[in-house]
């Protein structure tokens, strides 16, 4: 299974809780008014009667029975916005199957955003054009004519045109969107590796961008929390612990696997 089905099944095993929480809720609701349906409406207890006990013990448990919707309704909500955070996530992972293809778009779009800043400051700085020429210049780089007006406000953060720190911004991002691609393609290149250290066979599993350590057993719960420390966690799809597969992960782990 590749990210993009994880995100899906992730996305749906969400939308399953909302539903499951949802109907809870409304079970809930509905298992308080029936609790107090044979109540006439705007009835007061009747302080002193042998009914006194039995009305208040109801309304207790009504009222708690509503709380409980109210939270089940909070956590429908939630695990809602869970599945549309899951399904809406466009980030781009080291491990994707399609991660140089959007690395290196993203990539061409900054660059094009970087000179389209550059010109567009050249413009604006040009003394021997009008603003109206100026305008009609931004616009055709791309630029709306209500941006073109603004950049040419003498208001502006650091006066006119793109600030300076708009174009370092972009150019770091450049920058770092270039070393994660040749990490992409580095980790493209290499292949998966297996080996035995103290009976746990690790795999360096370059395919899924992973780090996964093979116990024979349940391991003790001192190691599990040394694991889940070092930022390894379980996985029953791979019946394994794992984590991301970079250097310091396999120094960690080879440090921590020769002290068993």
């Amino acid at each position: 299974m590749n990210r993009k089905e994880k995100q899906q099944a992730r996305a749906e095993r969400y939308e399953e809780l909302a539903r499951k929480a949802e109907t809870q809720s409304t079970q809930a609701w509905e298992k308080s008014h029936e609790m107090v349906s044979h109540i006439p409406m705007g009835q007061p207890i009747l302080v002193g009667h042998h009914s006194e006990r039995g009305h208040r013990r109801l309304l207790d448990r009504s009222w708690n029975k509503m709380g409980e919707s109210v939270k089940l309704g909070e956590k429908a909500d939630y695990y809602r916005q869970k599945a549309e955070a899951a399904a809406n996530n466009d980030a781009i992972y080291t491990g994707d199957d399609d991660a140089e293809e959007r690395l290196k778009e993203k990539i061409a779009k900054l660059e094009q955003l970087q000179e389209q800043m550059k010109t567009a400051n050249k413009i604006i700085r040009n003394k021997k054009t009008t603003e109206q020429e100026k305008v009609a210049q931004l616009q055709e780089l791309g630029i709306s004519e209500t941006n073109a007006k603004e950049l040419l406000n003498p208001d502006r953060f650091e006066g006119l045109g793109f600030a300076s720190f708009s174009l370092q911004n972009n150019g770091a991002c450049i920058r770092t969107a270039k070393l994660r691609l040749e990490k992409v393609i580095a980790l493209k290149n290499a292949e998966t590796k297996e080996y035995e250290i103290n009976g746990v066979k690790v795999v360096e599993n370059t395919e899924e961008n992973r780090l996964q350590l093979f116990f024979n057993g349940k391991p003790s719960e001192e190691i599990r929390s040394k694991l889940k420390h070092n930022a390894f966690r379980w996985s029953p799809s791979n019946v394994c612990w794992q984590s991301y597969l970079n250097r310091w992960q396999i120094s960690q782990a080879k440090t921590l696997l020769n002290e068993l």
